[in-house]
Order: C-alpha cells, then structure tokens, then sequence
C-alpha cells in the first residue's frame, strides 16, 4: 500500500499529487512470435509483416515480423507501473477510453517492452471522477516509445 492515499472525490488533492515526469519502469514483457500469432487469430489482422517472419525478414522495412500496434497496446494490463499515490475509495474504475493514441516505432517479434506513466489531468464529470493516464510503452533500452496513450480512467 502506497502512502500517499487520495479519495477519488478530493479533486483538488488529486491535482496537487500530480507529477510533471514519468514514473518508474514497469515490469518486462516478452512480445514473442506466438504472441503475435495469437493476436492475429483472435483479432483477423492476419497481414504479412505481423505473421510470416520468412517474407518479414526479405520484404519488410523491418527485417522482421512486427507486433500489431493494438497488441503492444492492449499489454498494458500486463504492466505495474508504480505510481506516486493511490486513488481510493471508489467502487469502480473502468476504462473511459484514449485521448491520443500513437504507434510511433514498431515493436519487432522477439522484443522486450516495458512501460511507464504518470496522471496528467484530472477532472470531476457527473459519475465521478476522471484522470488521464499518459502511458509510453518502449523497447527496453530505446528511448522512443513504441505507444503512447493518453487513458481515461473512471472512478465511480
């Protein structure tokens, strides 16, 4: 449990925990060919530079198959990313949406990523309320990301 503990009604003290920098690293994922392979499945983005490393490795501007960008994207659930507080008090948080998406450097099979964020906004709307969540997801040791989000939480 983190010391700094918020209720998700205090708007003010929520603003005034907001840090300008990034927090810590997350832990690390693997993005494998059989991940890859499984989200086409699942997803029917079955296209070549995702799914054939034969045809990746001679024709892609890659050299090698590359991870959908919704994949690395959808691994955030799959990453702590330690935060400076903790948002208590509500019965629910759900996931209102991206104020920005981008998929600025590919994610090549075989890559290891890892993520970070910090809470850039928050705000009281009618249910409750409503932080953004500027998440980077990188290849470990780049310093260009391969996402970034800007996520809606909302706490209820």
């Amino acid at each position: 449990m983190l010391e700094l503990q918020i209720d998700y009604r205090d708007i003010e003290a929520l603003r005034a925990a907001i840090q300008p920098d990034f927090g810590p690293w997350s832990n690390e994922i693997t993005v494998g060919q059989a991940m890859i392979d499984d989200f086409a499945r699942l997803s029917g983005d079955d296209y070549w530079i995702h799914t054939d490393p034969e045809r990746a490795a001679k024709e892609s501007p890659f050299g090698a198959t590359i991870a959908h960008g919704m994949l690395v994207q959808s691994l955030i659930g799959r990453m702590s990313m330690p935060m400076p507080f903790e948002v208590i008090g509500f019965r629910n948080m759900v996931n209102y949406g991206s104020e920005r998406l981008r998929f600025p450097t590919p994610v090549p099979a075989g890559s290891r990523i890892h993520a970070r964020s910090r809470f850039t906004e928050v705000r009281a709307v009618p249910p409750g309320t409503l932080a953004t969540l500027e998440v980077h997801i990188h290849i470990v040791g780049n310093d260009r990301p391969s996402v970034t989000n800007s996520v809606l939480i909302l706490y209820m």
